[in-house]
This record gives C-alpha cells, sequence and structure tokens, in this order.
C-alpha cells in the first residue's frame, strides 16, 4: 500500500488537499481518479478540491499547479485554492512570499501574509449583463463574466430563502451555457462596499461554504450593475469575509485581487 505525503489546507470554508509531486510522487496515477477518492468525505480525507504542484514550464513561474474538483474534473482556475496553494508553496519552501504559479487560466501571482494571503487574478472576460434564463422556477435575471472559471450571478433580496441547490443545478447544465457548464452566485447587496454571497460549484455540484472566483465575479458584477465599488467585502457562507478590490474602466475591469484567511487543517499520508 502506498503512501503519499499530503497537506490539507483551507481558505474561508473551501478545503482542499495538496500533494508536492514535483519529484513525482503520483508517477503512473490518474489524478481525476485519485482527486475523486481522496475527496470523498465519507471514505477518505475529504475536500473540495485536490491541487497537485508539479514543476514550472514558465521562467517567470515558481511552480504549476494541476486543480481537479472533487468529482474528478480538472478546472482552469479557483481563487481560493490558489490562496491555498501559495500558502503551501511558501510553507514548504517551494516560493517566497511574493511568488508567482502557473494555471490552465494563466499566471497567477501571490502574497503571503500571517494570517492571509492575496492573490492577483488573470482578469475577467466575456460579461454579459441581464441575461433571461428560462428555470423551472420561472425566468430569472442572471449576469454572466468568467473570471478564469465562468461565473452567473443572481441578485436576491432575501438571500436566506434562497434554494441555491436547485438553482444552481438547472442553471449549471442550462443549454445557454453549455458545454462547459458554470458555476452559479446568488448575492445580496448588503452596502455600497459590501454583500453576501452562497454559491453552486460546478464540478463539487452543491453548494459549498465559499468560492474565491465567485466572490470577484459578484463583486464586478455588482459593480457593472452600479450597486457598489471596490473594494467590496463579500461575505460567505461560511461566514468569513473574502476581500475583492479592482480597477474598472466602463466595463473593463482590471487588477483584480483576491484576500482572505488561510488556515493550515492538517498534513499527514494518504493510504491508496
Amino acid at each position: 500500500m502506498k503512501k503519499i505525503p499530503f497537506y490539507k489546507i483551507q481558505g474561508n470554508g473551501n478545503d482542499f488537499i495538496i500533494i508536492d509531486n514535483r519529484r513525482g510522487v503520483l508517477k503512473g496515477r490518474n489524478h481525476s481518479d485519485l482527486a475523486r477518492t481522496v475527496c470523498h468525505r465519507h471514505f477518505s480525507v475529504g475536500a473540495d478540491g485536490l491541487i497537485v504542484i508539479v514543476p514550472p514550464v514558465s521562467r517567470k513561474a515558481n511552480f504549476k499547479w494541476r486543480f481537479f474538483n472533487s468529482d474528478g474534473s480538472e478546472a482552469e482556475m479557483c481563487g481560493n485554492g490558489s490562496r491555498c496553494a501559495a500558502r503551501f508553496a511558501y510553507l514548504k519552501k517551494i516560493a517566497p512570499k511574493n511568488m508567482a504559479f502557473e494555471t490552465l487560466a494563466g499566471i497567477i501571482h501571490a502574497e503571503v501574509k500571517k494570517e492571509a494571503v492575496k492573490v492577483q487574478l488573470t482578469g475577467a472576460s466575456g460579461l454579459r449583463l441581464n441575461v433571461d434564463i428560462p428555470l423551472d422556477s420561472g425566468v430569472r435575471t442572471g449576469h454572466f463574466i468568467n473570471t478564469g472559471v465562468p461565473h452567473v450571478v443572481y441578485l436576491s433580496e432575501d438571500l436566506n430563502a434562497e434554494d441555491v441547490q436547485r438553482a444552481g443545478s438547472a442553471t449549471r447544465y442550462h443549454d445557454l451555457f453549455k458545454p462547459a457548464g458554470t458555476n452559479v452566485n446568488v448575492i445580496q447587496i448588503t452596502g455600497p462596499h459590501a454583500l453576501q454571497i452562497r454559491t453552486y460549484e460546478r464540478g463539487v455540484e452543491g453548494e459549498t461554504l465559499a468560492c474565491g472566483t465567485g466572490a470577484v465575479a459578484a463583486a464586478l458584477i455588482a459593480a457593472a450593475l452600479g450597486k457598489v465599488s471596490s473594494p467590496v467585502a463579500a461575505t460567505t457562507k461560511a461566514g468569513d469575509k473574502l476581500t475583492v478590490s479592482f480597477e474598472r474602466a466602463g466595463e473593463e475591469f482590471t487588477g483584480l485581487h483576491l484576500e482572505g484567511e488561510v488556515k493550515i487543517v492538517c498534513e499527514g499520508m494518504l493510504y491508496i
């Protein structure tokens, strides 16, 4: 039975299993199958996703990651996952406090602080406001943006009353967003620099306690609708706050940053 060293790290309620594969500890193993196995909360460690650290291709990066959702699907980007990966890389002396690493969404820059980690995202694209989305509960107005991964944002006046699982599942698989599908966020504006958010994550196929790219998407959509301005404090289902900052010129957003606490849960050996 092979033993594989791992860390479990969480950022605002999003938890991840991280494995350093720079020396090939996972050689010959299917990463998607491994993610489905180790992320199962009843039969293994359990997590929202698996992060595998590998050597960089670009000379501008300290390392490269591969990110897998708990269902085994590989994703381009994960905001909270990137913050956890940065904490791991600094802890293991893979990278300095200010680092850069490769993802499928491009090179991500990160800064490790005492309690928090701040990441600069690659950018946002594909903004579409006021999209009528037919659901089984009726037509609902949503707003779309890609913040490394696709996100739909719905505004709500009573976030606690929302059936996020139902709306999220119906939207995630909707014909409007095929073939890739989309993540789904329901938000409630609580101030000129604040909002509350609940997220249904593609790949997890359910509501999670937090989503970093979702918080960024929510802040940008709310700003595009003229309801908030930078910086924006997004309160997640876990009750924590993610801070999103950005610069805006019309419908163009630059200088995207996501910041929040990152905590190490445990380290150990996976028996595969």
